[in-house]
């Protein structure tokens, strides 16, 4: 193997496919990096057994062949030459991947490219809109939207692996819509939105890991707005699968032409949340977004000592003046802590303890200028969703908390 690539984009597609290191296992390759070079494009693996990504970036390609190296080795080693070409020549004899950089040289002892496990791959005979090839269905969607759904949702999932359902994202596609929810026991964010290509006309659930989609959102931030995310979901293997179009960007940290992201599945029934959504209200608060997202981050400092305790006093307007949200947190060690922000309040006046934290997660992905808070006992859930979107394309839901007095 004989390959030049240039560093910035060497850097950028390392930075893709290094999360999908297995950082513990007792297989050697799944610590190491695949580079692969073929057809005058340079492709980079990896993956930890549950995720895998597949990165192709361009490339000048004298001679094909294919090597795993170490990962965090590469990754730290190209991360400090500079942003010029770097050549890169395999010994096949002995493994030995020798690189260059102007006067800079290394050589990284690898692991046969044989021993790297398969990721599969979306491939290139998959057309747009929607495709039944037998193992599974083709959805293209809008990255930007998609993106967004996954980050107004994936927070709310559990990082607690002894309820493995609860890491995942469950996913429904289904007229015209595709619909993600996720709930660590404690909060359900609901996300809905209408696709522009055909779906299936059998309802499809399936429940994504957490951390898969989290890793697409992140990746699919350098993806070109214009070329739609094909989305492909083989249930009989398990597996969900996203092809992802890079933008053309040189000079400004690099470009890839286009990633793949695979996941395993998680074989398990979702909670029915719908019991859990309040059906009425007896308070109705609109608040500015950025104003309550500042006045939590605020409290938050005192009532992290608390457990996160953030009260809220809701107040409706008297005579001519308008309602107000009160936000208190407490310390017994450092102190408290008084924010009142005006409201446009309806029904009845209220006082809820939420965890701050959770209120953070929530309006910190909330794009619309006003949030709307509905609430109604001091011991049920409370929803939030934004001003100007309806229960049905974003809502979400955080169980209060029972502080002591």
């Amino acid at each position: 193997m004989r390959v030049g690539v240039l560093q910035e984009n060497l850097a950028k597609a390392l930075s893709v496919v290094g999360r999908a290191v297995s950082s513990r296992s007792t297989m050697p390759v799944l610590g190491n990096i695949l580079l692969e070079a073929r057809d005058n494009q340079l492709r980079l693996a990896a993956t930890n057994l549950e995720i895998g990504v597949n990165c192709w970036i361009g490339a000048i390609v004298e001679d094909e062949g294919a090597i795993t190296v170490p990962a965090r080795l590469l990754v730290d080693f190209v991360g400090n030459l500079p942003p010029e070409r770097v050549d890169m020549e395999l010994s096949v004899r002995t493994q030995t991947l020798h690189l260059r950089c102007l006067k800079i040289e290394a050589n990284l002892k690898g692991i046969d490219a044989a021993e790297f496990p398969h990721i599969p791959t979306v491939g290139e005979q998959n057309g747009p809109g929607l495709m039944d090839s037998g193992d599974g269905v083709a959805i293209e969607l809008e990255p930007g939207g998609l993106r967004r759904m996954v980050d107004q949702v994936v927070f709310a999932a559990s990082s607690d692996d002894s309820r493995p359902t609860l890491t995942g994202v469950e996913v429904t596609f289904h007229q015209s819509r595709i619909t993600m929810a996720a709930t660590d026991g404690y909060r359900l964010s609901l996300r809905s939105a209408p696709v522009g290509s055909e779906l299936p006309a059998e309802k499809m659930v399936v429940i994504v890991p957490a951390k898969s989609l989290a890793e697409f959102a992140r990746i699919s931030a350098d993806a070109d707005e214009n070329q739609p995310v094909q989305v492909l979901v083989t249930q009989s293997r398990n597996q969900i699968l996203f092809q992802i179009w890079g933008r053309n960007q040189e000079g400004k940290g690099g470009s890839f032409h286009r990633v793949e992201l695979a996941s395993q599945l998680i074989d398990a029934r979702f909670p029915d949340y719908h019991a859990i959504i309040p059906k009425t209200h007896t308070t109705r608060t609109v608040v500015d977004t950025a104003a309550f997202l500042k006045a939590v981050r605020l409290a938050i400092l005192f009532a992290r000592d608390n457990a996160n305790i953030v009260r809220l006093r809701i107040n409706p307007a008297n005579g001519a003046g308008s309602g107000q949200l009160s936000l208190t947190a407490t310390s017994a060690e450092i102190g408290d802590s008084v924010n009142d922000i005006d409201a446009m309040v309806e029904g009845n006046d209220l006082e809820i303890a939420f965890n701050g934290k959770y209120l953070i997660d929530v309006l910190s992905q909330i794009e619309q200028p006003q949030v709307l808070l509905e609430t109604t006992q001091p011991t049920r859930p409370g929803t939030i969703r934004p001003v100007g979107m309806g229960e049905d394309e974003f809502l979400h839901v955080v169980m209060p908390m029972h502080p002591s007095r």
